[in-house]
């Protein structure tokens, strides 16, 4: 049964139950990178059988942290918004890490730190140095705690390919920053952020890893955030 609080405030105790548990919050880590995945492809994994991760799929589904997609005789699974994510990137922030068992958990980790996505926009060492490239160079500036798009900013994104008319009109914010638990430093979240890594997917700038939420830079990407921002990797 879940705690039920008993006053006017947003009842934290009943997602930080579902949150809490081992195999729960691994397989909401495992959704992390923004892409739906089916009960079978979690089972495997997570090490799960498909009774247990069936079990589990069904109280986040029912406790509004993730949302079933219907994909002909399949069941896609994936995060239910971009605030389930940036909740679970907070988490992770203040979270202790796991020590490091074997050279396998080793480059995993220095995957996810170097490149990786926040649920639909870029984090770890990339996604922060863009931001921090875009801030130096104006196109973004801060205040009151969000992002403000400049003049400058409009005239790169768009001439990166980015439809800033439709990300604005996107029901969520617009450009947000999102604290990296890699990096202790923000990166570029919101709308905009996804917008901006959704353009570099297409681009072939980044490329996604199989099984896995870290993504990796291309030559390409290399040559071009290079001559755009002046970053090298």
């Amino acid at each position: 049964m879940y705690y039920r609080n008993m006053n006017t405030q947003p009842d934290i105790a009943s997602i930080a139950f579902l949150i809490g548990e081992p195999t729960r919050a691994t397989i909401l880590t495992a959704l992390l990178g923004g892409v739906a995945l089916p009960a079978s492809e979690l089972g495997s994994r997570c090490q799960l059988t498909q009774q247990t991760v069936s079990a589990h799929l069904a109280k986040l589904v029912a406790g509004g942290l993730l949302v079933v997609e219907p994909r002909g005789r399949h069941r896609y699974y994936r995060l239910a918004s971009a605030e389930v994510g940036q909740a679970l990137e907070a988490f992770q922030v203040i979270a202790p890490r796991p020590p490091v068992r074997s050279l396998r958990q080793s480059e995993e980790t220095r995957a996810l730190c170097l490149a990786r996505t926040c649920y639909d926009h870029l984090a770890g060492t990339l996604g922060v140095s863009i931001t921090h490239a875009m801030l130096q160079r104006g196109y973004l500036r801060e205040a009151d705690n969000n992002y403000v798009l400049t003049t400058e900013g409009e005239q790169w994104f768009t001439h990166l390919g980015i439809d800033l008319p439709a990300t604005r009109q996107k029901r969520r914010a617009f450009a947000v920053p999102c604290l990296d638990w890699s990096e202790r430093r923000h990166h570029l979240a919101g709308a905009l952020g996804a917008s901006l890594a959704s353009q570099l997917l297409k681009q072939g700038w980044i490329l996604r890893v199989p099984r896995s939420r870290a993504i990796r830079l291309s030559e390409a990407g290399q040559r071009g955030l290079s001559q755009e921002l002046d970053l090298q990797f």
